[in-house]
C-alpha cells in the first residue's frame, strides 16, 4: 500500500474530475459545483489511510458513473480512464458505476440502478466497498450538516426525491448490504452515527404519533 497524502496523480485526478464535473451542480442547488463530491470523497478516504489508487477511484467515482449511463462502454473508458490512472482504478469503478441497463439489456429505472449498485457490492473488492461507504458517508454527512444548521428543514430534504423516511432508509439498505458482503472497515461506525443522527431527526420532522380515536 503506498503512503496516502498529496501526490502528483490524485491531483491528475482531481484536474481530470474538476473539468469532467466544470458545469454541474448539486442537485436543487444552483450555486454549488458538484466537484464538491469528489473532492470530499479524497478528504473522507483519505482520512481513513487508503492508498493513492483507492483516493483516486473516489475522486473519479462520478466521472465513470457519467460515462457508463452515457453509453461509453469499458474499451472507451480504458483509453480515457484507465491508461491514465491504472486498470485496477478503472475495474473498481467499473464494479460499482451506476448503469442505464442490466446485463441482459434491459432499461432499469432511477430506484434500480441503485439497487443494481448494491447487489454488485458482493462481487465487489474491498476498493469499491471503501467508495460506497464514503460517498453515502459524504452525502449523509452533507445532508445531516445542512439540517443542523437551516431553519427550514423541509427544503434541505427536498433536495432528495422520495419522503424523508424514504431517504433514510436508503442509506441503512448501503449500510445493511456492505456489512452483509462483509466490509466492517472503521469508516462503517461514522457512517452509522450519521444515519442514526438522520433517523432521529426525520422522526422529529415527522411529529408525534396521532392519537387513536376511543
Amino acid at each position: 500500500m503506498s503512503v496516502t497524502g498529496y501526490s502528483d496523480r490524485i491531483n491528475h485526478a482531481l484536474a481530470f474530475a474538476a473539468k469532467h464535473h466544470a458545469q454541474q451542480v448539486w442537485q436543487g442547488s444552483s450555486r454549488v459545483p458538484y466537484f464538491t463530491y469528489p473532492a470530499n470523497l479524497a478528504i473522507v478516504l483519505t482520512r481513513y489511510g487508503q492508498d493513492d489508487d483507492t483516493v483516486i477511484a473516489g475522486v473519479l467515482h462520478e466521472v465513470v458513473s457519467d460515462c457508463t449511463r452515457a453509453g461509453q462502454t469499458r474499451e472507451m473508458l480504458e483509453e480515457r480512464v484507465g491508461t491514465k490512472f491504472g486498470s485496477g482504478v478503472l475495474d473498481a469503478l467499473l464494479s460499482i458505476a451506476e448503469r442505464k441497463a442490466d446485463d441482459d439489456g434491459i432499461e432499469l429505472s432511477i430506484d434500480e440502478r441503485k439497487t443494481d449498485v448494491l447487489e454488485r457490492t458482493g462481487a465487489a473488492s474491498d476498493r469499491a466497498r471503501w467508495i460506497v461507504a464514503a460517498s453515502t458517508l459524504h452525502v449523509g454527512g452533507s445532508l445531516l450538516a445542512d439540517l443542523r444548521r437551516t431553519a427550514y428543514p423541509e427544503t434541505v430534504w427536498g433536495r432528495f426525491s422520495g419522503e424523508r423516511d424514504e431517504v433514510v432508509a436508503s442509506f441503512r439498505r448501503t449500510i445493511s448490504r456492505l456489512s452483509e458482503v462483509g466490509f466492517d472497515a472503521p469508516i462503517m461506525a461514522e457512517l452509522t452515527g450519521v444515519v442514526d443522527a438522520l433517523e432521529r431527526l426525520a422522526a422529529e420532522a415527522a411529529g408525534p404519533a396521532p392519537r387513536l380515536a376511543r
